[in-house]
């Protein structure tokens, strides 16, 4: 017996006297409903579980800090937590796989999520993106679509690559983010070995009322490394968890991952001529036209002690932003500001916000109330409307929204760039030759079990428009011939 004067408790705080043994009629039973311990134990056990994300559902998290190193960053956005160099925010981070469920392996090809909360003094802002600067489609229309073909086969529930091929195939925009997944960098040697992006364009407003687009860059200090993929193959059998033990002992052991933060900043005007639409999540912006500007430094330096409370309940949003941060234009961010946060009501409830992991350090003014969990005071008997004669919260006009100009029908509408091919083939082009070899390589091992031949050509088709070297090795990989209406 222990004699640490703690003792077992019901919910409510009473103590247990038998933790080993129901109560139950007699030695031999039946047991007896009155077990108020048992039963209640039970029913909690059957409630341990919410329900996953639909995508991102299996990643790891950490605890750290973020501290500014470049003064200029004030001089582009008012954000608080930006304004000065060697001023620190304590962030939480979330890595995490895309497709895969709750249980699967680590080690798989896939995007990485990479999602930022920083606990600011003006709110919590969520920066949460990818190990990618891109994504496969641009319009939120189409990405329950786009789910469902990474997800599993309606009648046989087995992965499907021909719901893939097939999909991407009939989506050309997606071939620069599907170069970027068969390559090197979609198969990260761990989680500290590859970089984040903010992947769309954001909007920073400065104490002058000036606009400026943004993307973001988090650098890992550690370098980029990519896993062999035999080896990767290996340790999703023997390992599954395999990225996610790296990170908790490279933390525990003191060795701190770091990420430098980089801003490619374009002035607002640019955007109107610009030679991409700087919207468009599936095009980069030059490093040349818009180089990267130091904005800090991301230390991760401390283990979360439980992982639901903290990983799993873990509630991240592109829709929080905090002033002098702003969405833009961005058709799939735009759907993302919706989608997210009404994710995490469905999962967690809509008093979400108050579990400790996702609750802002600052004081929280609001008229929201009542629902399932609200812990907080629930408002107490402050008024619960507003505009109200009874000096509660009212708005704070600096904190609105900088005025863009709208033109146009509303219609359902394209991008008006076309051009899918450019930008893919020029990161083709930039590849070595063992890279090359391996992308290749990855790209017909994905493509061969597509059982019609009609998939197979219209990608190949798409592959030879971005570089016709490129499309003849993938089309002699797979057995075929470049169509000649395309050559």
């Amino acid at each position: 017996m222990t004699d640490n004067n703690k003792h077992i408790t019901t919910a409510a705080g009473a103590p247990v006297g038998d933790n080993q043994n129901s109560i139950t009629a007699g030695h031999n039973g039946p047991t007896l409903l009155q077990d108020f311990h048992l039963l209640e134990k039970l029913a909690h056990f059957n409630r341990e579980r919410i329900p996953e994300r639909v995508v991102h559902a299996k990643g790891a998290g950490a605890h750290g800090y973020f501290e500014v190193t470049n003064d200029e960053i004030s001089n582009y956005t008012k954000a608080d937590f930006l304004s000065e160099a060697g001023k620190r925010t304590d962030m939480f981070i979330r890595f995490s796989t895309v497709a895969g469920e709750l249980g699967s392996a680590d080690t798989v090809r896939d995007p990485r999520g990479f999602a930022v909360k920083f606990y600011t003094e003006e709110g919590n802002y969520d920066l949460v993106g990818n190990n990618t600067p891109i994504f496969f489609i641009r319009d939120a229309i189409k990405f329950p679509d786009f789910i469902h073909t990474q997800k599993r086969h309606p009648q046989t529930h087995l992965k499907d690559p021909n719901m893939v091929w097939d999909f991407w195939s009939l989506s050309p925009e997606s071939l620069h983010q599907i170069t970027y997944l068969h390559g090197d960098r979609g198969l990260p040697a761990t989680l500290r070995h590859m970089n984040g992006y903010g992947s769309h364009t954001f909007k920073w407003v400065n104490a002058q009322g000036e606009v400026f687009w943004v993307k973001y860059h988090f650098i890992s200090e550690q370098g980029v490394k990519g896993l062999d993929v035999e080896l990767a193959d290996k340790l999703a059998g023997e390992n599954p968890d395999y990225h996610t033990e790296d990170l908790f002992n490279a933390i525990k052991n003191e060795d701190f991952p770091a990420w430098k933060l980089y801003v490619q900043i374009m002035p607002e005007e640019d955007a109107k001529d610009y030679k991409w639409d700087p919207f468009d999540v599936t095009k980069v912006w030059s490093k040349k036209d818009y180089p990267r500007i130091e904005v800090g430094r991301m230390v991760l330096n401390r283990n979360p002690e439980n992982y639901f409370a903290e990983v799993e309940q873990a509630a991240f949003s592109p829709g929080q932003f905090v002033p002098g941060i702003e969405a833009s234009p961005d058709k799939m961010l735009q759907g993302r500001l919706f989608g997210y946060s009404d994710a995490h009501r469905y999962r967690l409830g809509g008093n979400h916000h108050q579990i400790p992991i996702n609750r802002p350090k600052n004081e929280v003014n609001n008229y929201q109330r009542d629902g399932f969990m609200a812990v907080n005071g629930n408002g107490g008997s402050k008024p619960n409307y507003e505009p109200n004669s009874q000096n509660g919260p009212a708005e704070d006009i600096t904190a609105k929204n900088t005025p863009f100009e709208v033109s146009g029908q509303a219609d359902s509408v394209a991008y008006d760039s076309e051009d899918h091919y450019t930008q893919a083939g020029d990161l083709y082009r930039l590849m070595s030759a063992d890279e090359k070899d391996r992308l290749i390589k990855a790209f017909v091992g994905h493509m061969e079990p597509v059982e019609k031949e009609e998939i197979k050509l219209r990608q190949i088709e798409h592959f030879y428009k971005a570089d016709p070297e490129w499309g003849e090795r993938i089309a002699q990989g797979l057995g075929l011939a470049v169509p000649e209406s395309v050559r």
